[in-house]
């Protein structure tokens, strides 16, 4: 009991700490975030104001308390904004945004599935629109990846939907600022179930190996000047 409450005294002051970190990002790069904050804060307030100097109702209980709800409100609008525009044009915004939506949608994110050495990435996106492939970086190199993956996906997701997105301000591309609302407009075909089924044909084939850890044992290193001996068996 005691560990739990010293955590739990821990825990408030970072939730402080990250809010002030918040309120001074959107700050110093937003300038309209200070006058719009300071206004709908107010605002509320100076109309509970009036009501007690005219004796009127006691509606001013409920106008108060919106006052700190009205700061949220708007530090939460503008700092998305902010966010937004300081990922734009980095590699892999797209999938970022994507992987930090609500929880409740049911967004499934497999980053870079395919890539290239200039830094353009196909990410995976799995939801009830069906299979979602992100597409960020040079827009003729990324609509050969997608072609790849399309062809190579289209073998194993069945009658599912998929839907190709590349982001970014050109013709036919998505701007990173519309994102999130272009995924989530889009036509619900694919049940939950059938997501999870998805996702689990997808998984074995989006997988990639991986090199194994630690030291190469003597017996299966390559032998100089020559190519790699399998041990003998004995």
């Amino acid at each position: 009991m005691a560990k739990a409450a010293q955590s739990d005294e821990g825990a408030t002051p970072g939730k402080f700490k990250q809010f002030g970190m918040v309120i001074a990002f959107v700050t110093k790069r937003d300038r309209l975030f200070l006058p719009l904050a300071i206004g709908f804060t107010l605002l509320p307030l100076i109309l509970a104001g009036l009501l007690i100097g005219l004796g009127g109702s006691l509606f001013w209980l409920i106008l108060v308390p919106l006052a700190p709800l009205a700061f949220m409100i708007v530090l939460r609008m503008r700092s998305d904004k902010t966010m937004l525009a300081a990922m734009e044009g980095q590699p892999g915004a797209g999938v970022q945004l994507v992987e930090n939506m609500p929880a409740r949608g049911g967004w499934r994110v497999t980053p870079a599935i395919a890539s290239t050495t200039q830094m353009d990435i196909v990410s995976l996106v799995l939801g009830r629109p069906g299979v979602i492939l992100l597409g960020e970086g040079n827009p003729a190199r990324v609509r050969m990846l997608l072609g790849q993956e399309k062809r190579r996906l289209s073998k194993v997701i069945g009658t599912a939907t998929m839907h190709d997105i590349i982001v970014g301000n050109g013709e036919g591309e998505v701007p990173l600022t519309k994102l999130r609302m272009t995924l989530m407009r889009m036509p619900r075909t694919v049940s939950p179930k059938d997501v999870n089924a998805l996702a689990v044909r997808l998984k074995a084939l989006t997988a990639r190996p991986q090199m194994p850890k630690g030291a190469i044992p003597k017996n299966m290193r390559p032998q100089m000047g020559g190519s790699f001996r399998p041990p003998r068996g004995r």
